[in-house]
């Protein structure tokens, strides 16, 4: 069994500020730092530090080189990496006093995707592995389309969500994963059972974990045609930085999803991996390795 993440790589520009800027407002930051990120790169390490194989496919772009080293150094296999002509995807990030960001973000080199690379890349796997996906890339419906030909179990994160991913066929993944905004934009609920229900009705085989940051999780797993629901309260910690938290639950949660973990295993090893996570700054670098998390698990 294998891993392909199909995803987004980042440089991030993080600033620290007293309180995100106002429209017309100039606001001096306290620092400044250039990290490794992207939902797909920060996925592909909370994957491979959950003990799990990853290749990561993409596309490097101009001054990007940095992203492909934080791979390897994560134990990420990036051998369907392919350089581009393209100035690197990038991400702007304010992250205030309490901990909490927001983030603007360039595509860039990660729009660049190709339908030749998505066939040559998925030629590799086979029917059984595991694919994920986010938002941040062109060519998700295809990806989709071609892995789900393949026999492959497909998880997707559909982050940044806009009106193109509506072109994707959601009969199609074994899994969606949301926070509590995404699912309203999915299905016009705020609240979590109602989006599940909303969702479930029109695709009665997707499996949906929905993230709702302070309030936990909660997810509804598609089995044999009946469900089981489970609900994993959030771990309250100080949280400096959480820019990286629903990356790191992602990938700790798949790893759980890959291993047969029960549903509430999967989640409070994910919850686990998330809060250690917002304890530290910045976004890859600050994703826990699998020891920390089980003795997290220990105390929790």
């Amino acid at each position: 069994m294998k891993v392909l993440n199909f995803g987004s790589l980042n440089l991030d520009y993080v600033y620290r500020v007293d309180h995100f800027v106002q429209a017309g407002e100039t606001l001096s930051a306290s620092s400044q730092s250039v990290k490794a990120g992207g939902k797909g790169l920060n996925q592909s390490v909370a994957l491979a530090k959950a003990g799990l194989e990853v290749w990561h496919a993409g596309c490097i772009g101009l001054g990007g080189e940095m992203l492909r080293d934080m791979l390897a150094a994560s134990r990420v296999r990036t051998d369907y990496l392919l350089p581009v002509r393209e100035l690197q995807g990038n991400a702007v990030i304010q992250v205030c006093s309490t901990g909490e960001n927001c983030i603007l973000l360039f595509g860039g080199s990660n729009l660049c995707i190709s339908e030749e690379q998505v066939d040559r890349t998925l030629s590799a796997f086979s029917a059984g592995d595991w694919l994920v996906l986010q938002n941040e890339i062109s060519l998700v419906p295809r990806i989709i389309e071609k892995a789900y030909a393949k026999g492959m179990h497909i998880v997707l994160n559909p982050s940044p969500f806009h009106e193109k991913l509506r072109a994707a066929d959601f009969n199609m993944p074994d899994w969606i994963l949301v926070n509590e905004i995404e699912a309203e934009q999915l299905t016009g609920f705020r609240d979590p059972e109602k989006a599940f229900f909303a969702i479930h009705e029109r695709f009665p085989k997707l499996s949906v974990l929905i993230t709702l940051g302070e309030e936990g999780s909660r997810a509804w797993r598609i089995a044999d045609g009946r469900i089981e629901a489970a609900v994993q309260p959030a771990i309250h910690v100080h949280a400096v930085d959480t820019t990286a938290a629903g990356d790191t639950y992602t990938g700790y949660f798949i790893s759980g999803l890959a291993a047969g973990k029960s549903l509430a295993e999967c989640m409070k090893q994910a919850a686990c991996a998330s809060a250690i996570a917002v304890t530290r700054p910045g976004a890859a670098e600050s994703i826990p390795d699998k020891d920390e998390v089980t003795r997290m698990l220990l105390s929790v």
